[in-house]
């Protein structure tokens, strides 16, 4: 059924890059977010300036992950440790915080300036899934997913969000721990063995297979369908329409 095996029940999708398209938004917020700090640093050291790559570092370190695991990767990466800061830091602070508000700030920007476009091929699988009568549910690591779920029309297609502002609140740990995607199981009241879950990032690929999930598959939006094999998918599809094409 839908290019699943016949045990899935329930569709547990990521929001960017398979749901919507705000990749893109997020990469260019996390570029000048990274760019202008690191400019900043490297006035003050007399270091070389070395910028955000939007495409490799944005893959390789924040997609995917908690807006404060995403910082701390990169700057990690970069051999960076900054402060966690306080949550009286503003976007203007050199902390992880201050950063974190400061990519925020300009995601909401963006949305606001550009909109929210979606993959209307993931819209239809989702819709031939509720169809069939499998159990649904969105997860993200995003505390702006259901604004960005309304902006895109796609909200009611969904009888679970967990996000950003959940993670919060029950203490849930950020992919590529899959405890987002364990709440979703529970939420709908369905074993992980008996949900698939759908993903474009290499951390939510390897929380899927770290969770016991009963299906994985990856979709490669940026040509990784390599790494997304080899981080855990069962499957890779560059598409969703991929999968409604293969139950005919």
């Amino acid at each position: 059924m839908l290019g699943l095996p016949e045990h899935v029940r329930a569709c547990l999708f990521d929001l960017d890059g398979v749901l919507t398209r705000t990749a893109r938004v997020h990469a260019a917020a996390w570029k000048q977010t990274f760019d202008d700090f690191l400019r900043r640093r490297a006035e003050r050291t007399g270091d070389a300036f070395a910028p955000f790559d939007s495409v490799a570092d944005y893959d390789a370190y924040v997609d995917g992950l908690p807006r404060a695991d995403g910082i701390r990767s990169f700057l990690t990466a970069r051999g960076i440790t900054l402060p966690e800061g306080t949550p009286e830091d503003g976007p203007g602070e050199e902390t992880v915080t201050g950063l974190g508000l400061r990519k925020n700030d300009l995601v909401l920007r963006l949305l606001r300036e550009q909109g929210v476009d979606r993959y209307d091929s993931s819209v239809d699988y989702v819709r031939a899934a509720r169809d069939a009568g499998l159990r649904r549910a969105v997860v993200s690591s995003s505390t702006n997913c259901r604004a960005v779920l309304a902006a895109a029309g796609i909200e009611e297609l969904f009888e679970v969000r967990i996000d950003g502002n959940t993670a919060r609140e029950k203490g849930l740990r950020g992919k590529p721990a899959p405890d987002g995607y364990l709440a979703a199981a529970r939420a709908l009241d369905v074993p992980a063995e008996q949900a698939a879950v759908f993903e474009d990032a290499l951390a939510g690929v390897e929380a899927g297979r770290a969770g016991g999930f009963g299906h994985v598959v990856g979709v490669d939006r940026t040509g990784q369908a390599a790494a997304l094999r080899a981080h855990g998918a069962d499957l890779v599809v560059a598409d969703l329409a991929e999968l409604l094409e293969n139950r005919r």
